[in-house]
C-alpha cells in the first residue's frame, strides 16, 4: 500500500520547500520530492536557486569583489599588499561549501517540520479517487498518493539556437559557476542578471569580457537613469557591453569560441573567446512531469497555467515559481509557495506583484521596487522624482564607493510612492525600506520624515525621499 499524504510538493527549490514547510506548520501530513544530486550522489535540495544560481554566484561575486578590493583599493585605505594570488580552486571549493550548507540547511528543515523527503524525480502516475497517484523515481520507484499536489520544478536556461550547451566552451549559469581556470578572453550573450553577475566575476579575475546584448536599450527593464548610471560604471571597470548585436552563428572547437554576428550598425563582426556565457532567459521546467497523464494545461509558453491564486485547471492541483507566470524570482516562488500552502488551509495567502523587489548583484548593485519613469510616462501618470547621489552620503565616502544614487518616484497629487530604483552600494538591502513602504502605501514624505541612523546608507533613502519636494540637506 503507497504512502498517503495531504500535501505533495514536487520540487525542493525555493517555492518548492517553502511551501513544505509552511504546509506542515499548518498541520497537514506534506512530503517534498526533489531530485538534485550533490557530486556523491546524495540530495541537494534547494533547487536552481541554491545548486547552481543565486548562492553560489553570491559566493563567487564576493570573492572576487574581494580580490576587486585587494588588487585595486586596499592600497586608498592604507593596506599595501604586493604579489596577491587568486587560488582559483579553493575560491570554487568555498562557492561549493557554501552550497553545501545551504543543501543541509534545507533538510534539516524539513526534519525539524516533519515533512517527509523524497530523493528522486516525481511525476504524475495517476488521478484516482479524488487524489493523485505520484511516482518517485530514486534509487527505489515508489509510488505515493496526495490529496493537494504543489508543482514547483522551477525553470532551464534557455539555449541559443544551434548552440547547445556543452558546459565547456558554451556555458549555462551551471558552467559559467565552475570554470576550472580563468580565460583570457571570455564572451557572454545577454546583458541580463545572470550575465551580468557572471560577467563582473570573471573580469575581476582577470578575463577579458565582451557582452553582446540584442536589444538596443541596455537593462530595458531598468528604470533608465539608473541604467545608464550602471552603465557608465560597468564601462569603467573594463567591462565591455555591446548592444543592438544580432547573432548569427556560434562555433565551438577545441580552441574556444567564435561568436559571428552584426553589430548596431550592420557591420559583420566575429568575437573570439576562450569560453562563451549564454544568458538569453529561462524555460519553465515540465520535463518528466507526465501532466499529460492526469491532463493538466500548459499555457502558449510552456508554463503551467495557473489563475491569480496559483491553482491549475485541476482540482487540488497548484504550481508555483518558475514554471509559472511571472518574474523568475526566488522570493516570488517563496511567496508563491507560502500562499498557496494557506490557501489549502482556508485561509487568504496573498501575493502583492506590485511589490516585490528585483535585484542585480554586480558592483554596483542595482536594486529597484514598483514602477519606473518610462513605465509611468507610457502610462501618462502624474509624478514627482527625487534623487540623491551616493557621492553625497558620508558612509558611502567611509566606504570608498560612492558610485551611484537613489531614486524616488511619487504620485503628483497624493504623494504615494511609485518605484523606488537604487544603483549604489548594498542597494540589495537598502530596497527593503521601500518594498515597506508602499506595501503600507506610504508617502514619500513619510520616509523624509522618518529618523534614519547616520552615518548610514540608509540616509541616501531619506535624501531622496526630501528629494522629490526638492528640500534635500545634504545635497
Amino acid at each position: 500500500m503507497s504512502k498517503s499524504f495531504d500535501v505533495v510538493v514536487i520540487g525542493g527549490g525555493p517555492g518548492g520547500y517553502i511551501a513544505a514547510i509552511r504546509a506542515a506548520q499548518l498541520g497537514f501530513n506534506t512530503a517534498c520530492i526533489d531530485e538534485w544530486k550533490n557530486s556523491k550522489g546524495g540530495p541537494a535540495p534547494g533547487g536552481t536557486c541554491t545548486n547552481v544560481g543565486c548562492i553560489p554566484s553570491k559566493a563567487l561575486l564576493q570573492s572576487s569583489e574581494h580580490v576587486e578590493q585587494a588588487q585595486h583599493h586596499f592600497a586608498d585605505h592604507g593596506i599595501n599588499l604586493s604579489g596577491v594570488q587568486v587560488d582559483l580552486a579553493k575560491m570554487l571549493a568555498r562557492k561549493d561549501t557554501v552550497v553545501k550548507q545551504n543543501n543541509d540547511g534545507i533538510l534539516y528543515l524539513f526534519k525539524k517540520n516533519k515533512v517527509t523527503f523524497f530523493h528522486g524525480r516525481g511525476s504524475f502516475a495517476a488521478a484516482k479517487d479524488g487524489a493523485y497517484e505520484i511516482r518517485v523515481a530514486g534509487a527505489a520507484e515508489e509510488t505515493i498518493t496526495a490529496k493537494h499536489v504543489i508543482l514547483a520544478t522551477g525553470s532551464n536556461p534557455r539555449a541559443l539556437p544551434g548552440a547547445a550547451f556543452d558546459e565547456e566552451r558554451i556555458l549555462s549559469n551551471d558552467g559559467a559557476l565552475r570554470i576550472g581556470g580563468v580565460p583570457k578572453k571570455l564572451g557572454v550573450i545577454g546583458s541580463g542578471v545572470i550575465g551580468l553577475e557572471m560577467g563582473s566575476v570573471w573580469r575581476r579575475l582577470g578575463a577579458e569580457v565582451v557582452v553582446l546584448e540584442a536589444l538596443p536599450t541596455f537593462l530595458g527593464a531598468v528604470d533608465e537613469q539608473i541604467a545608464k548610471e550602471a552603465a557608465r560604471a560597468f564601462k569603467k571597470q573594463g567591462l565591455k557591453i555591446e548592444l543592438g548585436v544580432k547573432i548569427a552563428e556560434v562555433k565551438a572547437n577545441a580552441d574556444g569560441v567564435a561568436v559571428s554576428y552584426t553589430d548596431s550598425n550592420g557591420g559583420a563582426q566575429i568575437l573570439e573567446c576562450d569560453r562563451l556565457i549564454v544568458s538569453i532567459g529561462r524555460v519553465p521546467n515540465t520535463i518528466g512531469l507526465n501532466g499529460e497523464a492526469v491532463g493538466l494545461k500548459l499555457d502558449d509558453r510552456g508554463a503551467i497555467a495557473v489563475d491569480d491564486d496559483c491553482r491549475t485547471n485541476l482540482p487540488n492541483v497548484w504550481a508555483v515559481g518558475d514554471v509559472v507566470r511571472g518574474p523568475m524570482l526566488a522570493h516570488k516562488a517563496e511567496e508563491e509557495g507560502v500562499a498557496v500552502a494557506e490557501r489549502i488551509a482556508g485561509q487568504h495567502g496573498h501575493v502583492n506583484f506590485n511589490t516585490i523587489p528585483w535585484v542585480i548583484y554586480t558592483s554596483p548593485e542595482i536594486a529597484w521596487v514598483g514602477q519606473t519613469e518610462q513605465q509611468l510616462k507610457a502610462a501618462g501618470r502624474a509624478y514627482k522624482a527625487g534623487t540623491f547621489p551616493f557621492s553625497a552620503n558620508g558612509r558611502a565616502r567611509a566606504l570608498g564607493d560612492t558610485t551611484g544614487m537613489v531614486k524616488f518616484l511619487a504620485d503628483a497629487k497624493t504623494d504615494e510612492i511609485l518605484g523606488v530604483h537604487i544603483v549604489g552600494p548594498y542597494a540589495s538591502e537598502l530596497i527593503s525600506e521601500a518594498v515597506v513602504a508602499m506595501e503600507f502605501k506610504a508617502s514619500a514624505e513619510d520616509i523624509a520624515r522618518i529618523c534614519h541612523a547616520h552615518p548610514s546608507l540608509s540616509e541616501a533613502t531619506k535624501e531622496a525621499a526630501l528629494a522629490v519636494d526638492k528640500r534635500t540637506l545634504n545635497f
